[in-house]
């Protein structure tokens, strides 16, 4: 009975159920021990790395970068110390091994046994299925390394369409098998393709001669591949008169008739945010409320800190604690609606405040949160927002720094956009919009004056309050925004 031991991909946090692996941190015949990083995996939520439970020999790695793999499947297999290991193979992945074989004297042959030695010696850094350091074992084959191309004796029976059809399919596989050989890394071992790689190259007309690999020893990716098809054309001059797509040989979209350069699959966070936000508009019957705002006061409080020597907060962080402030008093904003078993709907209330902010990332809209705000000056607040928006943009915070809100914030200034009817981040129940702050026009004690103005846009669930709660709330906000020494007292 084998003894070795399968790591399945664990829940990574807040009910998670996939996760796409973006880099492997070891490879097959590496010793590992007890909670080393093993992979580095990409959530809804953000970038973790996944230590192993396991200390032993890396026996199998059941994935490779870029696809997304489900929660409770096997990530890793890995062999205690001192147990004979059996490799592993999977089906798609003995290839290598079925390489057609010209006759004796070619180069194929020649190519394909000098591979095979190279491998032997170990290098460290192979596919799954391809061989490992100091392994003994081969690629097991499904078709008998001696193919010829040619059948004399079926020629000379008259042999069927169906058996010129597969020496026709023999002839493709020994060039594909040739062109595998032929695209490895010159003076790296190990830099093969995968039978996808190699299926998507072909289907696309991709020369993989001529691809720079980014893995491990130059291993060609699918990236790799991706990025060759996506790439686009060199520019050439225009014809006397235009042709459709189909005559270009572009792919056309059925639908408008115009070549189709490029398909970006919907995965990591750009894919949970599409389907949060998604359940957010089906779901929820939201309502926006706003207001014009004076915020001279307030930049001309945050100049004085400054001139002053002292630290002074981000005018984000001022109006993140006017909003604590603001949910405190009316807590019907800082809830979340959940079904019960039996279908009905509960309105749930909680005894402190996490307030999320959106941040934008490289890797998309992103929401951290501060937990227990409520406990936090505007001083502490700007620290800790600063904090999250540092590790949100190094893909490094965590499930529950991201997915633990229950009120956001959401600046839209820093785009240069005045007012947004912002989505709800599902399952809180409001979310407050910021616009840039900006010199208007004013009426000041009856006189007209330039002033410094920012608009605020509430959006609400109306299932857990009325017009009048989200109005109050609003102007709470507004109001100390134009007079921040009302609740400021503690900076």
């Amino acid at each position: 009975m084998s003894e070795t031991k399968v790591f399945l991909l664990p829940d990574l946090g807040e009910g998670l159920t996939e996760a796409e692996l973006v880099n492997w941190l070891v490879a097959v015949g590496d010793e590992i021990r007890v909670d080393q990083p093993i992979a580095e995996v990409e959530t809804a939520k953000s970038m973790v790395e996944v230590p192993s439970p396991y200390a032993g020999t890396v026996a199998v790695l059941h994935g490779k970068p870029g696809e997304t793999l489900d929660v409770g499947k096997p990530l890793i297999s890995v062999t205690p110390i001192g147990v004979p290991q059996v490799p592993a193979v999977k089906p798609e992945e003995t290839e290598l091994g079925d390489a057609a074989v010209e006759p004796s004297g070619t180069t194929a042959e020649a190519e394909a046994e000098v591979y095979r030695e190279e491998e032997k010696a170990g290098s460290g850094n192979v596919l799954i299925g391809y061989g490992t350091p100091g392994g003994s074992g081969t690629a097991r084959r499904t078709r008998p390394r001696k193919l010829s191309l040619v059948e004399p004796e079926a020629a000379e029976s008259g042999a069927t369409d169906t058996a010129q059809d597969d020496s026709r399919a023999l002839a493709e596989k020994a060039v594909d098998d040739l062109l595998l050989l032929r695209s490895r890394v010159p003076g790296k071992l190990g830099a093969v393709i995968s039978p996808l790689v190699r299926r998507m190259a072909k289907e696309h007309g991709v020369d993989l001669g001529a691809v720079q690999g980014t893995g491990d020893s130059g291993i060609i990716m699918r990236k790799d591949v991706e990025a060759v098809i996506t790439k686009p054309p060199v520019a050439v001059e225009a014809p006397s008169e235009p042709e459709p797509a189909q005559r270009r040989g572009a792919y056309a979209d059925s639908r408008t008739g115009l070549g189709i350069v490029s398909r970006t699959p919907m995965r990591g966070v750009r894919k949970a945010v599409a389907a949060n936000m998604a359940r957010s508009r089906s779901e929820i019957p939201e309502a926006t409320v706003w207001v014009d705002v004076d915020a001279t006061a307030l930049v001309e409080l945050r100049a004085g800190l400054k001139k002053g020597g002292e630290h002074a907060p981000g005018l984000l962080a001022f109006i993140a604690r006017f909003v604590v402030a603001g949910l405190k008093k009316y807590p019907e904003l800082n809830t979340r609606i959940e079904t019960t078993g039996d279908g009905a709907q509960e309105i749930v209330a909680f005894e402190g405040i996490n307030l999320g902010f959106a941040a934008q990332t490289d890797r998309g809209l992103v929401v951290p949160s501060v937990r227990a705000a409520e406990k936090l000056t505007a001083r502490e607040l700007d620290t800790e927002i600063r904090r999250l928006t540092d590790v949100a943009r190094q893909g490094k915070a965590t499930p529950s720094e991201l997915g633990s809100g229950t009120f956001t914030l959401n600046n839209y200034g820093v785009f240069g956009v005045d007012g947004s009817a912002a989505i709800i981040n599902h399952p809180e129940v409001a979310i407050l919009g910021v616009g840039r702050i900006i010199d208007k026009p004013w009426v000041v004690d009856g006189e007209l004056a330039v002033r410094k103005v920012t608009e605020l846009t509430l959006t609400f669930d109306h299932r857990v309050c009325d017009g009048g709660t989200a109005g109050g709330f609003l102007r709470f906000v507004a109001d100390a925004i134009e007079n921040p020494g009302s609740v400021l007292a503690d900076i």
